[in-house]
């Protein structure tokens, strides 16, 4: 392992467990602002054709980029395996990020996979595998009990939520990132019981289109042959919005006009274009309005 400062263009940042978050790079960036420095050096790897592929430290990265650095330390690792590099990705994050349930569960779970695959002898079904894969190795024991504080709940039931995200396919994560309510561990943990997949496929479906707020009602539902009202997401937030705007004080309204009018003013032109007839002359006074107040 060599530490130095890399372009930050020059990094590669192939697939991750989960994606950036935009609240965690703000908080980096704020961090950074206020002291004038970046805590930790990024981890990366540079395989033998020179390239240098991010290990640990994408939120990292993505902030260093926004405040147009060109550079960024960097711990950088040759001679590595692709199971080893990927556990250096998921014990950075398990040890010090923020991670909803989850990611939790996928994080964790990937960890389990890896490690079985590096200490067979602990797989499911070897005698005395069942309780070795969190007794063997003092890291692995960290992150388990550090899951288990964080959360209120004990290590069997990590190990459940591990199980959760055994069972979760990449497709099922990209949809349950998406539902409208955040899943919990409880519902993990349900999604872990289920044992049939179109069972679980249409549980995850439920709430990814906010069709159930928890994995159980979704269960209820299913066993009980009525579908619930799925909601459209763009038509609750446009009532979310037009509530919002018809509380709001006169004066409220046209800071918000004023705030937003950068990204209002595409949509308008938009809506005139010709051939836009009766709505087109609707939102033309508007945005005069908005003019208006900004002079």
């Amino acid at each position: 392992m060599q530490q130095n400062r890399v372009r930050i263009a020059d990094i590669v940042i192939d697939s991750r467990l989960r994606p950036v978050s935009a609240a965690g790079v703000e908080s980096l960036i704020t961090s950074i602002s206020e002291t004038g420095v970046m805590k930790d050096a990024i981890h990366l790897r540079k395989k033998k054709d020179g390239s240098l592929h991010l290990l640990a430290g994408a939120h990292r990265t993505e902030a260093a980029r926004r405040l147009g650095w060109d550079e960024i330390e960097a711990k950088i690792w040759t001679d590595v395996t692709d199971d080893w590099a990927r556990l250096i990705e998921i014990d950075d994050n398990l040890a010090g990020a923020e991670m909803n349930a989850l990611d939790t569960a996928v994080f964790l779970a990937t960890r389990k996979a890896i490690y079985e695959r590096l200490h067979p002898e602990t797989r499911r079904g070897v005698a005395g595998a069942a309780g070795r894969w969190d007794a063997t190795e003092p890291s692995s024991v960290a992150f388990v009990k550090s899951t288990a504080d964080k959360f209120g709940m004990t290590e069997r039931q990590v190990f459940k939520i591990v199980a959760a995200g055994s069972r979760l396919g990449p497709d099922e994560v990209a949809s349950l990132r998406a539902a409208p309510r955040q899943v919990s561990l409880k519902d993990l943990t349900e999604i872990a019981k289920i044992s049939q997949p179109t069972d679980r496929y249409d549980v995850v479906r439920l709430l990814s289109e906010g069709g159930a707020k928890s994995a159980a009602e979704a269960m209820r539902s299913l066993r009980s042959g009525l579908q619930p009202i799925v909601k459209d997401p763009v038509d609750e937030e446009f009532k979310a919005l037009l509530n919002a705007w018809s509380r709001a004080r006169l004066v409220a309204r046209r800071r918000f006009v004023e705030d937003v009018f950068a990204d209002l003013s595409p949509l308008m032109t938009a809506q005139t274009s010709p051939g836009d007839g009766a709505e087109a002359a609707e939102i033309v006074p508007f945005r005069s309005r908005g003019r208006e107040g900004q002079a």
